[in-house]
């Protein structure tokens, strides 16, 4: 995921109709969210998993073109989710390959046929070591320089190939072991990232594609704009929206079905922004600590000096504080039920979330948890 860099419980049907291949979603809307430790152990009743169908677990590493641990704790980590999913057995447990800052090797260990059956067998011993339900893959980004990262124009088929190799190795060792896998992507929700994959392709041999519909502006732009916006406000310089990428990837072949809206639990800062507008789409330089978890904004800045602004064209909040020429696109419980109403009306797979620990009052899940899941929840989109 940018930041650092945001359940399907086998059921009684056959083997050879849900056990092998990636899976239709299940018609209730899933709730993934990245869970990210930051190299800390987890405590038992730290996460609220009745709220989750999915935890992504961020990050694992890759060295010497196999998987590895991102820290020593997550070990651990992995005992206390196992012990988490045995109390909640419709959760699911995957672990995240990559991000923003760990996808340095991806074009290499998928550029041959043997390189990527090198990195595969060692996902496969990963997750059987750890007694995980999957893989998420969050290669940052195929054919593209990322965070400085190595990449290549064949980045474009092997990441493909990477994907059907893996879901084939996954689904052999379903047939031994009669426990399904699940395979994930998180995909960055820009025109590029579709002109640099196969999405058609890659979508046969996944079970969701976490799109990551949020981080359009950051920090280091020299605009503030929001940087997670539902519809396309008409004064936006970029033009971004999660619905222009939802319809992207349906347009470039992923089902709608398999597509998680991903939302963030943190919002984007900028200093020295002029009071036209509320500062919304006017310039603005980089602060410090730019990047705020929700439980800060909520804690220090909202009645603190930042005045809540809404821009009904995008459906989104933002804070602006006058003093100081502070601007703040963030994500925030009228927002986030507004996306959840956008994911029924257009029959999505569900939400994705990063990341867990951005919201410690736990309003943002209760919100997503109640808008997909509650009783008398409106599907009207926009």
């Amino acid at each position: 995921m940018r930041a650092v860099r945001c359940v399907a419980l086998c059921v009684s049907f056959s083997i050879s109709a849900f056990c092998f291949g990636a899976s239709k979603q299940p018609q209730n809307s899933m709730v993934t969210g990245y869970v990210f430790a930051r190299n800390q152990p987890l405590q038992p009743g730290q996460i609220d998993a009745q709220r989750l169908q999915r935890i992504n677990y961020a990050f694992a590493n890759i060295e010497g073109g196999r998987m590895v641990l991102g820290a020593p704790v997550d070990a651990q980590n992995f005992a206390t989710l196992g012990a988490l999913r045995r109390e909640h057995p419709s959760l699911t447990v995957l672990v995240s390959v990559g991000g923003w800052l760990w996808s340095t090797h991806f074009s290499d260990v998928s550029l041959t046929k043997e390189s990527r059956r090198v990195f595969i067998e060692s996902a496969m011993d990963f997750v059987k070591l750890y007694d995980l339900d999957g893989l998420d893959v969050d290669w940052e980004y195929p054919g593209l320089v990322g965070a400085g990262n190595p990449f290549r124009s064949e980045d474009k088929q092997n990441f493909t190939l990477l994907m059907k190799e893996l879901r084939e190795r996954f689904d052999q060792e379903t047939e031994k072991t009669h426990r399904r896998l699940y395979l994930t992507i998180a995909a960055g929700a820009f025109d590029d990232f579709l002109a640099h994959t196969e999405m058609d392709k890659v979508q046969q041999y996944v079970d969701t594609v976490n799109l990551m519909t949020y981080d359009s502006y950051e920090s280091g732009d020299t605009i503030a704009g929001n940087h997670s916006p539902l519809f396309e406000d008409p004064a936006d310089p970029k033009k971004a929206s999660a619905d222009g990428a939802v319809r992207a990837f349906e347009k470039a072949g992923v089902p709608a079905e398999k597509i998680l809206l991903g939302v963030p639990f943190y919002g984007r800062m900028w200093g020295e922004v002029a009071k036209q507008n509320h500062g919304l789409f006017q310039p603005g330089k980089p602060i410090p600590n730019a990047y705020s978890p929700f439980s800060l904004i909520e804690e220090t800045m909202l009645g603190k000096g930042y005045t809540r602004y809404w821009d009904s064209a995008s459906a989104g909040p933002y804070l602006y504080n006058e003093e100081k020429h502070i601007f703040v696109s963030y994500e925030d419980t009228e927002s986030l039920a507004g996306k959840c109403r956008y994911v029924l009306s257009h029959k999505l797979g569900g939400v994705m979330f990063w990341e867990y620990f951005g919201d410690s009052s736990g309003k943002l899940l209760k919100t997503i948890d109640d808008s997909l899941h509650g009783t008398g929840v409106e599907t009207k989109g926009k």
